[in-house]
Order: C-alpha cells, then structure tokens, then sequence
C-alpha cells in the first residue's frame, strides 16, 4: 500500500477549502483517508497564520514511514521547514517540444516572402 500525503477539497462552490491528509494513492481525491494531518484555506491573505496549518508531529511520523507528498504540499512542508523545498521547474516537461518536432524545425526552411504577395496580386480585384 502506498501512502500520500495530498489535498482534499471541501468548502462550498467558489470557496475552497482543503484538508490535508495521509491516504492510499488509489483512494478519490476527497474519499477515503487515513489521517487529517492539517488544513489549507487559500481564500487567506498570503500571510495570515492560519492559512496553512499542519500537525507536524504527524506529518514526521508519516514521511518516516514512508508517505509521499504531493507536490503542493511538499512546498508547504518546505515553507515550514519540516522537509527540504523541492526544486521549482520553469517549465513542465509535458509542454517541451518532442525530438521530432525538434528536427523538424530546425530542417525546414523559413517560408518565403513572395508566396504571399503572389497569391494576393493573382486574386480577383475588389471593388
């Protein structure tokens, strides 16, 4: 059985809320949990004190038994100093150009400037 340590939303339409907790990875985002380890409310300001609020007693005992956070929360235990701050990527890996595209763009030629003006002198003539 794996473990996360992830978000689960409640709150009402437009106003989230979310509980941190420990739960199987198979288990519904806000199914089925182990433990509620904290909560997230984003509708505070940045530096309000109860905006994120973790039990950090738990939350060790979690990681030491082999949890994963998810990667939201692993930047709030990062904040909180209770585990290193994962590294921010610039850009996800899914948005980079595959190595075929790659090719392609490098080997074809740039598109001429007489296409266009030749295509609009040969169309009918507008009144």
């Amino acid at each position: 059985m794996s473990l996360k340590i992830r978000m689960a939303r409640g709150g009402a339409k437009k106003r989230p809320f979310y509980s941190i907790v420990v739960a199987d990875s198979r288990s519904p985002r806000d199914g089925r949990f182990i433990e509620k380890l904290g909560t997230y409310n984003p509708m505070l300001a940045r530096e309000h004190p109860e905006r994120v609020v973790l039990k950090a007693e738990r939350i060790q005992h979690w990681l030491g038994v082999g949890a994963l956070p998810s990667e939201r929360v692993a930047r709030f235990l990062g904040d909180a100093g209770l585990r290193a701050k994962p590294a921010i990527r610039e850009t996800p890996k899914k948005s980079m150009p595959r190595a075929k595209k790659k090719e392609a763009g490098s080997s074809s030629p740039a598109p001429s400037a007489a296409a266009p003006a030749a295509g609009a002198a040969g169309g009918p003539a507008s009144a």
